[in-house]
């Protein structure tokens, strides 16, 4: 058996699998990524770029909607073509595809646009050959799941929903995390009539709770329609090709697309993971420690796959320091998973980094933790009847009142976050924010001017 051989195996071309096979051979290492899909993985092609695409439209149509004759633009006639954003969106996310080949091309990372599977825990097989390396990386990310209910297959997944080639005129999305949410405020916006289900008493229960219930109110006062505790039993097709979407409740809507937004699942199957012995969690996914190493030596797994936390940037970080640790000579490198930030492109958008007030107050209890709000309306909104509230947070812990959370919703609040983070990653204290000179008139002055 003829076996070409490398220094790393990446298998998966998401974010994660791009980003560590680039570090990889910047450092010199012979290295070769495996993609049996587009390259780019779920963030580029059926994720968060597409998705940030369609959120950028929504603002677009809020702006001519609520904003514009407020501002003193008068507009005789609007229209929106679907089928224009969705070509625009593709185009873009092409030239992103592009942009991945030249890097590779620079960085001299090999590529095989094929399904790699695992023939032992050294070596791997695509279309008939095969490759072995001392190093092999999982990236392969995750996939959305279905019900299991009668007549689960009449909906859709988030991948779904941006094949679309028409708006539904009426839209169910179940689901309770940030997918859901988004999909239900981008539809929303777009002009499709649509309902949001959970199965509990709101959406978004990891964050906190007072930013949420503001996000809430708004689709309480403007849309998404929100369904609380309400659990999907069925979905019957009807003969005009429309849905019903009964609850165990009793309760049934009639909509033309139900969008399931329940969770994912990591990729586990179907390459020969189970070949090599490495071990798995008890929710599926790839067990690794903190250097994201599995159970087999030489094996790694990162990203989605390994459930950490399934956010592309952490992915990227968790991807590039591996390979620092691996071929660059830093064998202490790892991820740091604590104050990540993180931003739900809801209608207004939510930010959040560290704790919420819930989780520090468990944690280490109501006599340490002392919690600084903010409430107020943006300027941009506050000129006619459309106003959006804004609602701004600091948790802090101790005497020295360090900054172990911090939380908002509002307009920009998802440009606001990242700075905020560096200050929170090195320790910042309401102190340090309270001798920060604010920016006026700006948003994010209200974390710097709480009492």
């Amino acid at each position: 058996m003829d076996v070409k051989e490398y220094d790393y195996i990446v298998i998966g071309g998401g974010s994660g699998g791009i980003a560590s096979a680039n570090r990889a051979a910047m450092h010199g290492a012979k290295v070769l990524l495996f993609e049996g899909k587009e390259v780019g993985g779920t963030c580029v092609n059926l994720g968060c770029v597409p998705k940030k695409v369609m959120w950028y439209g929504a603002q677009v149509a809020e702006t001519l909607a609520n904003y514009a004759a407020e501002y003193g633009f008068h507009l005789e006639q609007t229209s929106f073509d679907f089928k224009t954003l969705k070509n625009n969106r593709e185009a873009y996310i092409d030239r992103i595809h592009t942009s991945y080949e030249r890097g590779f091309d620079s960085n001299g990372v090999e590529r095989i646009y094929e399904y790699a599977s695992f023939v032992d825990a050294h070596t791997v097989e695509a279309a008939g050959k095969y490759y072995t390396a001392p190093h092999i990386l999982v990236a392969t990310g995750g996939h959305a799941l279905y019900p299991d209910i009668p007549g689960a297959q009449f909906g859709m997944v988030s991948d779904d929903f941006f094949a679309l080639d028409e708006l539904p005129k009426r839209t169910a999305v179940v689901g309770a995390g940030y997918i859901a949410v988004e999909l239900a405020g981008v539809l929303h916006a777009l002009g499709s009539d649509t309902q949001l289900f959970v199965r509990e008493n709101r959406p978004l229960r990891k964050f906190d709770k007072e930013i949420v219930e503001t996000l809430v109110d708004v689709m309480a006062a403007s849309g998404p329609t929100l369904h609380t505790y309400a659990i999907p039993k069925e979905v019957i097709k009807n003969d005009d090709d429309s849905l019903t979407l009964v609850l165990k409740n009793g309760e049934n809507y009639t909509i033309d697309a139900v969008i399931w937004a329940i969770g994912r699942r990591a990729n586990i199957s179907g390459f020969g993971l189970e070949k090599t012995g490495v071990e798995l969690d008890d929710k599926g996914f790839i067990r690794t420690d903190e250097f994201e190493n599995t159970s087999v030596e030489g094996i790694y797994a990162l990203g989605d796959v390994n459930g950490k936390l399934e956010l592309t940037p952490v992915a990227v970080k968790a991807g590039r320091q591996l390979s620092e640790r691996l071929f660059n000579h830093k064998p202490n490198t790892k991820m740091d998973y604590t104050d990540v930030a993180t931003v739900i492109f809801s209608h207004p958008a939510i930010g959040s980094i560290g704790y919420s007030e819930e989780k520090a107050i468990e944690e280490f209890g109501a006599d340490k933790v002392k919690v600084y709000r903010s409430n107020f309306t943006p300027m941009y909104t506050a000129l006619g009847k459309h106003r959006q509230p804004s609602k701004m947070k600091l948790v802090t812990l101790g005497e020295k009142e360090k900054i172990i959370g911090l939380h908002g919703i509002g307009y920009g609040i998802d440009e606001m976050i990242q700075g905020f983070s560096v200050a929170i990653k090195m320790g910042a204290t309401k102190e340090d924010f309270d001798n920060t000179v604010a920016i006026h008139p700006t948003g994010s002055e209200e974390f710097v001017t709480m009492r």
